[in-house]
């Protein structure tokens, strides 16, 4: 049972391929402006490193913000769903998901048989997402893949209170103009982001078994402020930041008779 799995974010386009219960291959590429031309490149350079037809796909689902452009899916599932059983296939105690993503976040709480049990989701601003992490590292004029090795180095996290991006990026150029150190902004950064995680999930209680997925998981400075706030140990898979697609192909398996 060969299945494909697609995942069109904001920022960047996953595709997971499956063979039964075998993850047989994985691929990123940015989504740009045109989230069709997206997933169709990434499906064909998949397809071709794989020495595949499309026919030989027994199922293909898509899921993301723009899963309603994938017309030859087979079926549309919420991202909900897909990092929920992305997350579960490698952790399968896992029993709450924080998936931080390029303009959303979310925290998925799941019950004892695996399935989601209720869900909270940020998606009317960008703080606190991968959008944020990017004007962020714009303004301290670095690159965003160095944001999390530079921020464990920071001696005094600095104080960003507002949750607002437009307004957090003033209060870090004016720390700059200050002369703060960079890592003590960075650390403060993801602070911040940590806290707007953390009321986000509200009331609900920190499962014994956490999650961290989408792309902003590969940033170990954000998994260190998540724990640090939570007291609580947290996850990384190496498939973080691919897990929705994985979840895809995965549910895909589902829909074969």
């Amino acid at each position: 049972m060969l299945t494909i799995g697609i995942d069109i974010g904001s920022i960047t386009t996953k595709i997971a391929v499956m063979d039964k219960n075998k993850l047989l291959f994985t691929d990123v590429i940015f989504t740009g402006y045109n989230a069709e031309k997206a997933w169709r490149e990434i499906l064909d350079k998949t397809l071709t490193r794989l020495s595949l037809k499309p026919a030989e796909a027994d199922r293909l689902v898509a899921t993301g913000y723009g899963r309603s452009c994938v017309d030859i899916a087979d079926k549309k599932i919420t991202e909900i769903m897909c990092h929920a059983a992305g997350a579960r296939f490698f952790l399968p105690k896992t029993r709450g998901i924080i998936d931080i993503g390029g303009q959303d976040s979310k925290f998925i709480s799941l019950r004892e048989d695996g399935n989601v049990g209720d869900f909270v989701m940020n998606d009317k601003c960008s703080a606190g997402t991968g959008r944020f992490l990017e004007v962020m590292a714009r303004a301290l004029e670095l690159d965003l893949d160095d944001f999390g090795k530079i921020s464990l180095t920071a001696k005094n996290p600095a104080k960003i209170s507002s949750m607002c991006t437009v307004f957090a990026e003033s209060e870090v150029i004016s720390l700059i103009s200050k002369g703060e150190a960079r890592e003590n902004i960075i650390a403060g950064i993801h602070e911040s982001i940590a806290n707007r995680v953390i009321s986000m999930m509200g009331r609900s209680a920190t499962p014994e078994s956490l999650v961290l997925t989408g792309g902003v998981a590969k940033n170990i400075g954000i998994k260190k402020a998540l724990e640090k706030n939570l007291n609580h140990k947290i996850e990384v898979p190496d498939t973080a930041q691919v897990n929705g697609a994985i979840g895809a192909a995965l549910l895909g398996q589902k829909l074969i008779s």
